[in-house]
């Protein structure tokens, strides 16, 4: 494995292993750091836009979420590290906020909203770069995922509106990173 595909793995398994800690304390302390989570049009918790991603309801949530965001991410991380973190944060930021904005009452908390945007930004790249690698990687994604797309629909004690805003978000970051080059 060349170095850099190892550096990039780290990032991934680094991102696990904090997720995996956050959930143990919060797991610990009765899970009362879902407090930090996302709660719409309430001030007091805009921070939750930053948290919610890195808090889970379960042990379950936490391991459904990370086996998404382990492979999906590893497709993104094929083209760069760079890439791989500015999207994230401009999917973790811009759905969170529309969530905010637009979500049901209640707390959010989960990285689904990521997941669904790494999807969403996999997926569209092969519609905005239009190269074979993209195109590719878009046919395994959508063979892989593609039951997903009925997590956009609603759903009772699910956040679909993380998953919507997470797969607008990620194919806004697929439109507004496209390579011009080609």
């Amino acid at each position: 494995m060349k170095d850099g595909a190892l550096s990039r793995l780290r990032l991934l398994l680094a991102i696990a292993a904090l997720m995996l800690l956050l959930q143990l304390g919060n797991s610990l302390s009765g899970y009362a750091l879902n407090g930090l989570g996302l709660v719409p049009r309430q001030p007091q918790a805009l921070a939750g836009v930053l948290f919610s991603p890195w808090l889970h309801g379960s042990w379950a949530h936490l391991l459904s979420n990370l086996s998404g965001l382990l492979p999906l991410g590893c497709l993104v991380l094929l083209r760069s590290r760079r890439d791989f973190l500015y999207a994230s944060a401009f999917i973790i930021l811009g759905s969170g906020l529309l969530v905010w904005l637009f979500g049901r009452t209640g707390v959010h908390v989960g990285a689904s909203g990521w997941l669904f945007g790494l999807w969403g930004l996999l997926l569209a790249r092969a519609w905005f770069d239009r190269s074979l690698l993209d195109l590719l990687l878009a046919v395994l994604v959508f063979l892989l995922y593609g039951g997903w797309l009925f997590g956009l629909l609603p759903r009772e004690g699910v956040s679909f509106e993380y998953h919507l805003a997470g797969a607008f978000c990620g194919v806004l970051y697929a439109a507004f990173s496209r390579r011009r080059d080609r």
